[in-house]
């Protein structure tokens, strides 16, 4: 798996002060992608042990609230196996830190078995998940007023909430308490 992109000081694509990880490979090509660029799955460097590593380092300090997954496409097949070992290593280090995917499958259609993008990797991923938005960027529907999403298609689950209550539940921004914000 290559990635594309790492963001040290992200605020737009979660709460907080934010580690993201743009995985290069997509096959949405949606029209009016903010990140064309990172559609070839061959395109940036290579994500191997020095870059989790890298990661690793980078988020522990206190003021990070956690780390986001976008893309390309964090749950294209072959790049959920390129992640999870690295998702395992990160939940297992920072519990207290969260995890935000961005992806443009659907997640009750897509990620669940059967679907087009569900593999044996797939239910353990979205385990390390607490926030998922899905759902592909429409440009007919792009709406900048929507806080973490691009357009009015795109849904911001609470994976935590989701799997406790067995149905999809919608991540409220009004749940993130101060206590629970960084501060630098």
């Amino acid at each position: 798996m290559n990635y594309a992109q790492i963001l040290t000081c992200d605020m737009a694509n979660g709460p907080g002060m934010r580690v993201s990880l743009f995985v290069s490979g997509c096959t949405h090509h949606c029209r009016g992608c903010f990140n064309e660029v990172a559609w070839p799955f061959d395109y940036g460097e290579k994500f191997d042990r020095e870059t989790e590593n890298r990661l690793l380092e980078t988020v522990k300090p206190s003021y990070y609230q956690g780390m986001t997954l976008l893309g390309g496409e964090p749950f294209e097949p072959v790049n959920q196996k390129g992640l999870i070992s690295f998702l395992r290593r990160y939940k297992e280090e920072y519990p207290d830190k969260d995890l935000w995917a961005f992806t443009g499958y659907i997640y009750d259609q897509d990620l669940v078995p059967g679907g087009r993008a569900f593999t044996d990797v797939t239910d353990e991923m979205l385990s390390y998940v607490d926030v998922l938005v899905d759902g592909p960027f429409m440009e007919d529907r792009k709406d900048i007023t929507l806080l973490y999403k691009g357009s009015s298609n795109q849904r911001t689950i609470d994976m935590k909430q989701t799997r406790q209550e067995g149905k999809i539940i919608f991540w409220n921004p009004g749940d993130v308490s101060m206590s629970k914000m960084t501060h630098l």
